[in-house]
């Protein structure tokens, strides 16, 4: 799909706050009311932009997390597929490199993690697991960078941030109808929630859809505190994703970049950090789940 300019920029203001009405995002990208809705309604049906909320994991009690490097017997698709129907693989991709496949585990405490990773290892097709234990995000662009100030009332919130989930942009009263509350009940409740830091509407735009489509993942063995190298990494502009981590790596992130010379441009720059001593690095052919919106979690 080939967005312009004005495009772009609902697009920008969406990522920010995805819940903008339609009056307010008219006055900031120059168009009519009727205009920005027809846009925002046609880069939603085109599956290039989803606008949902996401749920600060403490809420959802994910607070473990790994990522996973594999090897497989044969084909390495028809395994990515079935690690994608995983509700705590939000993250799966195929990838060129030493290994064939990369996800994202977030889970409710190391004791899950430990059993969804075991249960990798023994699907079909699974050589090898080689798995980095996330131990800080460092810069992440689904996670909302403070505790939440509030907390679930009751299960009727849970319910407000499930719709939300699906669709970020619901109006008031159409939200209401589904919970079985008033509109204005409605919309005090999920201003509690957004305010509170429980959750953020933001609109979710494909990387490629934006001239970004180059994808790669790197991890980083350093000399001394993983912390400090951390702090530098995660100021390269194209460095989307970053996390110090326990196993093989100190650091594992993602550059998504508008070529491979940019690609190539952001590894060099890591190479250059005095305390960096290794990196590796993968590209994400095909991109089979990204998926953070996870919906609720039972215990």
């Amino acid at each position: 799909m080939d967005l312009d300019e004005t495009d772009l920029s609902i697009v920008r203001e969406l990522q920010t706050d995805g819940r903008l009405t339609y009056e307010t995002l008219a006055q900031r990208v120059g168009l009519s009311r009727p205009a920005t809705r027809m846009r925002v309604q046609r880069l939603q049906e085109s599956g290039a932009v989803r606008v949902v909320a996401i749920v600060h994991p403490a809420v959802r009690r994910l607070t473990a997390s790994a990522h996973l490097a594999i090897d497989t017997d044969g084909p390495a698709a028809p395994v990515a597929r079935e690690i994608a129907t995983l509700p705590e693989a939000p993250f799966v991709t195929l990838t060129s490199g030493r290994r064939s496949i990369m996800t994202e585990l977030r889970t409710a405490g190391f004791a899950e993690l430990e059993r969804t990773i075991e249960g990798i290892r023994a699907l079909p097709g699974v050589r090898s697991v080689d798995p980095l234990v996330a131990t800080r995000h460092v810069k992440d662009p689904y996670l909302l960078p403070e505790e939440p100030t509030v907390a679930l009332q009751d299960a009727l919130d849970d319910r407000i941030l499930a719709e939300l989930e699906e669709d970020g942009r619901l109006p008031f009263a159409e939200l209401a109808g589904r919970v079985g509350l008033s509109a204005g009940a409605t919309r005090s409740r999920t201003l509690r929630l957004l305010d509170g830091g429980v959750a953020k509407v933001v609109a979710l735009v494909r990387p490629d859809v934006l001239g970004m489509g180059y994808l790669c993942g790197f991890s980083l063995r350093v000399a001394g505190q993983a912390a400090p190298v951390a702090e530098q990494v995660a100021k390269f502009e194209r460095v989307t994703f970053l996390s110090t981590c326990l196993g093989r790596a100190e650091l594992v992130g993602t550059i998504t970049a508008e070529s491979f010379g940019a690609v190539r441009a952001t590894l060099e720059d890591m190479r250059a950090l005095p305390e960096v001593r290794e990196v590796e690095s993968w590209l994400h052919l095909e991109l089979v789940k990204e998926r953070y919106d996870l919906g609720p979690r039972t215990a």
